[in-house]
């Protein structure tokens, strides 16, 4: 099996986990350059991670990449994806796939019109949330009409929910009204993307609380902050009921057919189609119970290749990777909930959407 090529449109903070996937796993995935705004910030990310990078539109066109990976600041992700699937290379965008319903309807008729594109959603694919939600798969909680989910934000909130409400068909769970408000409340700071921080500095961190409301009846409490991305003093929690059982952070319960119940440990789970992704750290975390719900660069890199591994069955194929319907209703799910904090008690209803 051939090497991937790619190319990684940004130069911030997310376009280097792409970076350093590529060098990781080298026999699937050639990096052929990190596009740059600026010679100066070419020469500084190319010094300290070693990585081939450019300023030129015209270099990263004539390296051919199997495909792109748009990874730029939220404002700019819809007009680089338009600009490279029009150039006919297929696009993996990073999320969400776009900011505005008129941008979110243009990506939907530009992938009727031939396009290639995939957004990176890659939150259920993380080993310890895969493993919840192959139990629920497994029908061990039975029909799950409940989630109170504060483990991941906005449009990647949407898409846990979703899963865990509707494992086999994510795109038919269909919102009816959502309403919520959003607070502020101290909090010491304690990590950071950039390491720990011990100074005893404390910030005013927002607070969303949305309750999601769906024609068949079934509900989801989001209630998250963006300190627990980055804190020793703020977890994630992640709580699924259904009529048989419940899924509460890294424990499972439930009752089996002859109504006796058991209690499982959630441990991470690997799916063996990414044999060839599964590191030794990872298969240590597959192995040990760990007592927290691990969101960690590990997960998250080991995530983000899996979708770039499925890149060439969706190239090849037509297969998507994560399906473009979803990550638009993901899209426009979190503008409803930007909505709702912004109208707090009133309740907000969708409107119908093409890709739907």
């Amino acid at each position: 099996m051939r090497t991937l090529s790619f190319i990684i449109i940004g130069s911030g903070w997310r376009s280097l986990f792409f970076a350093r996937i590529a060098k990781r796993y080298l026999q699937q995935f050639h990096l052929q350059y990190l596009l740059c705004r600026t010679q100066e910030k070419a020469d500084k990310i190319a010094a300290e991670y070693d990585i081939p990078t450019t300023t030129s539109v015209e270099d990263c066109e004539l390296a051919k990449p199997d495909f792109v990976v748009v990874a730029v600041s939220k404002a700019s992700l819809f007009e680089e994806t338009q600009k490279w699937a029009k150039k006919g290379f297929p696009v993996l965008c990073e999320t969400p796939a776009a900011n505005t319903v008129e941008d979110l309807k243009a990506l939907w008729e530009l992938l009727q019109k031939g396009a290639k594109i995939q957004i990176a959603e890659q939150y259920h694919r993380y080993p310890i949330m895969a493993a919840g939600l192959k139990a629920i798969q497994e029908g061990k909680l039975h029909d799950p009409y409940a989630v109170h989910l504060s483990m991941a934000h906005d449009y990647h909130g949407v898409s846990l929910i979703r899963r865990m409400l509707q494992p086999d068909d994510p795109t038919s769970l269909k919102l009816d009204c959502l309403w919520g408000e959003q607070y502020a409340f101290p909090v010491t700071e304690t990590d950071s993307r950039y390491g720990a921080i011990t100074d005893g500095r404390i910030k005013q961190a927002d607070r969303k609380v949305i309750t999601l409301q769906f024609t068949n009846g079934k509900v989801a409490f989001y209630d998250f902050s963006g300190v627990q991305y980055h804190s020793f003093i703020r977890a994630r929690h992640v709580n699924v009921q259904g009529r048989d059982g419940e899924w509460n952070d890294t424990f499972l319960r439930y009752v089996d057919e002859n109504h006796q119940p058991h209690m499982e440990e959630v441990k991470a789970w690997l799916n063996p189609a990414y044999a060839c992704l599964h590191t030794e750290t990872l298969q240590a975390q597959s192995q040990n119970w760990l007592p927290d719900v691990q969101m960690d660069n590990d997960q998250d890199e080991y995530a983000i290749a899996t979708m770039m591994f499925d890149m060439r069955t969706y190239i090849e194929q037509g297969k998507e990777v994560y399906p473009m319907a979803e990550a638009l209703e993901d899209a426009y799910l979190y503008l409803l909930m930007q909505e709702a904090v912004d109208n707090p008690g009133s309740k907000i209803s969708p409107q119908p959407m093409p890709w739907q």
